[in-house]
């Protein structure tokens, strides 16, 4: 029986270190972006879409982070095609935490039985982001969620434009004491579980902002990392949510908004090393001059913002050092602007800010043209640092 048992053990380690070897692990440095509305504008406006795709490769930009939340399957099916045609690769956050998805954490509660949840245009943040505790702490809309998590990796594990499974977009404990706190690990780390078990070749990310998400806990922010079925770590960066800089200086507070931005990435890098894991700065905005939503305003803050987190990435890359990429938050592209209101309204363009915020306020559009300047430079340099690796 002891040899039996041994040589079972045997054949489940093989097993296990053949599925490792044949998995995804980070390689190439890259600049990416945000384009949450994906899958819905490959069946509302194809063409647009294909456009979209068209002039983000041709400025570098083939990493892609999208939504998820909802079983689009024919916005889906599309999506990746036409990014696996131009060799583009998604992050496909499968979950929410904020009110903007089809489906989320408030969603997952209410069809679980916990009666109705606040909207924050409604009752305000202050009520929704406690409320949002109980989401990981509630077994039946975790498992819903799981349920959907089943779906969507069953249907495209084999696609070659999967970059990652990523468990949420901004997945966070939303109150700091054990229990939440254990709740919040488990739903977490059974997710990414759940996941390798379906797909083993693909990567899968929390989606977590790093400090600011692990309710300004470091010592969360390393044990949420520390899990084995955890591929790479990612970290958002908000200046002006966070209130780093002021609505009226904009421009003017860019320089000192960088020093916070410099030591919030230095310190999950830190973490990333002891761990012996990649970092990806997969969110981070910053608003233009004035305050401006117009896609016509000068953007001189964000440049330098930009700049400089561009500027890490491809620092790193030159030293083969942790921080692996970055996606801006995030691409409107070819999006038309509507004069005479702010927020989306049925029959406007979909753009890279959501329905919760103004039409403008982060979203970069082609016609931006010292952003895409700055964008176009830093593609290029890690284009040949990971050509020149590869020779």
């Amino acid at each position: 029986m002891a040899k039996t048992r041994l040589l079972l053990l045997s054949v489940l380690l093989v097993l296990s270190a053949l599925s490792c070897a044949g998995a995804d692990k980070p390689k190439d440095y890259y600049i990416g972006t945000n384009v949450w509305y994906a899958s819905r504008l490959a069946v509302e406006d194809p063409v647009r879409f294909g456009a979209e795709l068209d002039s983000l490769k041709a400025h570098g930009i083939t990493n892609l982070r999208v939504l998820a939340t909802d079983e689009n399957w024919a916005g889906m099916d599309a999506m990746l095609k036409e990014m696996s045609r131009r060799g583009m690769k998604a992050v496909m956050f499968l979950n929410n935490a904020w009110e903007w998805s089809p489906d989320g954490y408030a969603s997952y509660l209410e069809k679980a039985g916990a009666g109705h949840q606040p909207h924050p245009a409604v009752e305000g943040y202050h009520i929704y982001m406690p409320a949002m505790a109980a989401f990981a702490k509630n077994e039946k809309a975790v498992k819903l969620y799981q349920e959907h998590v089943r779906k969507v990796v069953r249907r495209y594990s084999k696609s070659d434009a999967i970059y990652s499974w990523q468990i949420c977009n901004e997945p966070r404990p939303f109150k700091k004491d054990k229990e939440t706190f254990e709740a919040f690990l488990k739903y977490i780390r059974g997710t990414a579980a759940l996941i390798k078990s379906i797909d083993p070749v693909h990567m899968v990310s929390t989606g977590n902002e790093g400090f600011m998400g692990c309710e300004k806990d470091y010592p969360l922010v390393e044990e949420l990392n520390a899990c084995a079925d955890i591929d790479y770590i990612t970290i958002h960066i908000w200046p002006y949510n966070w209130r780093w800089i002021r609505e009226d200086s904009i421009a003017a507070d860019a320089e000192a908004a960088i020093v916070k931005v410099q030591d919030y990435i230095d310190r999950h890098l830190e973490i990333a090393r002891r761990l012996g894991k990649k970092v990806v700065i997969e969110e981070f905005g910053y608003p233009r001059d004035g305050f401006s939503f117009s896609r016509e305003s000068a953007t001189t803050g964000r440049d330098k913002v930009y700049g400089y987190v561009f500027g890490r990435v491809v620092e790193s890359a030159r030293e083969g050092d942790v921080l692996l990429g970055c996606n801006f938050w995030a691409w409107s592209g070819l999006a038309r602007q509507t004069p005479g209101h702010d927020f989306w309204q049925e029959g406007d363009d979909l753009c890279g800010d959501p329905f919760q915020e103004a039409q403008g306020l982060n979203g970069v559009y082609l016609t931006d043209s010292t952003t895409m300047a700055v964008i176009d430079a830093c593609t290029a340099a890690l284009q040949k640092i990971n050509n020149d690796k590869k020779e």
